[in-house]
C-alpha cells in the first residue's frame, strides 16, 4: 500500500511539473514577444501563476527556456523571410524585402532583435538559429552583388551592424511614432545601391569585432 501511494505522489508531481512546465512556456512566448528576451524571469514566473523557484527548477537558466520556447518559432519566421527573399526574381528586390522584413519583424516582435544580434551567446540552439540566418543573408547579399544593384563592399557584418541599430531605434519610435522606423531603412537602402556607392572612410568589422561590439551593444558578456 505505501509503495501504490509513493508511486501515485510521484505521478502527481511529475503531473504538475508538466503543466507548471507547460503555463512557464506559455508565458514566456507572451513576454518575450512583447519585450524581447530581456523580459524579467520573476514576471514570466508571475504570469505562469508559479514561483520564480520552480521557473528554475524546472529550466535552470534564462538560455534554456530561450531555447525551449523561441528557437523553433524564431526559425520558422526567419526562413520564411528568406525563402521569399530568395524567391523574387529581381534581385535587389529581394534583398531589399529581406532588410525591410528583419527591421519590421524586430518593431511587431523584440525577440527576433534579440535573435538576429546574438544578444545570448549562451543559448545554443538560438546561437545555431543565429547562424543558419547569417548564412543565408550572405546568399541574398551575393545575389543581389552578383547582379550589379547591390555596392559591391557591403559585407554581412555590415547587416548586422545596421540590424543592431534598427533595434535599439524600433524600441524608442514603437509607442511613440511606430513606422519611424521605415524611414531610416528607405534612406539606407538608397545608399546601398551601386550607383550610389562611395569610398567608405573605414574597414567593415571583422566577424570578431562584430562580436564583440555587439556584446557591448546588448549588454552581453
Amino acid at each position: 500500500m505505501g509503495r501504490r501511494t509513493h508511486d501515485e505522489e510521484g505521478r502527481r508531481m511529475r503531473a504538475d511539473a508538466r503543466r507548471n512546465a507547460e503555463k512557464l512556456r506559455t508565458a514566456a512566448a507572451e513576454l518575450f514577444r512583447e519585450r524581447g528576451l530581456q523580459a524579467p524571469l520573476k514576471e514570466i514566473a508571475r504570469r505562469a501563476g508559479v514561483s520564480h523557484g520552480t521557473l528554475y527548477n524546472l529550466f535552470g537558466t534564462r538560455e534554456a527556456l530561450i531555447d525551449e520556447v523561441v528557437a523553433d518559432l524564431a526559425a520558422d519566421r526567419l526562413e520564411q523571410v528568406a525563402e521569399r527573399a530568395l524567391a523574387h526574381e529581381d534581385a535587389w528586390g529581394g534583398f531589399a524585402y529581406y532588410v525591410e522584413k528583419l527591421c519590421e519583424l524586430q518593431i511587431t516582435d523584440p525577440a527576433i532583435s534579440d535573435v538576429v544580434t546574438g544578444r545570448y551567446p549562451d543559448a545554443a540552439r538560438l546561437m545555431a538559429v543565429c547562424e543558419g540566418t547569417r548564412a543565408v543573408a550572405s546568399r541574398i547579399i551575393e545575389r543581389a552583388q552578383q547582379a550589379g544593384a547591390l555596392r559591391p563592399d557591403f559585407t554581412r557584418e555590415d547587416l548586422v551592424f545596421i540590424l543592431g541599430a534598427n533595434a535599439l531605434l524600433s524600441r524608442a519610435v514603437r509607442d511613440t511614432a511606430p513606422d519611424a522606423w521605415r524611414r531610416g531603412v528607405a534612406f539606407t537602402l538608397d545608399g546601398l545601391r551601386t550607383e550610389a556607392a562611395h569610398p567608405l572612410p573605414a574597414a567593415p568589422l571583422t566577424p570578431q569585432q562584430l562580436y564583440e561590439v555587439m556584446g557591448n551593444f546588448t549588454g552581453s558578456p
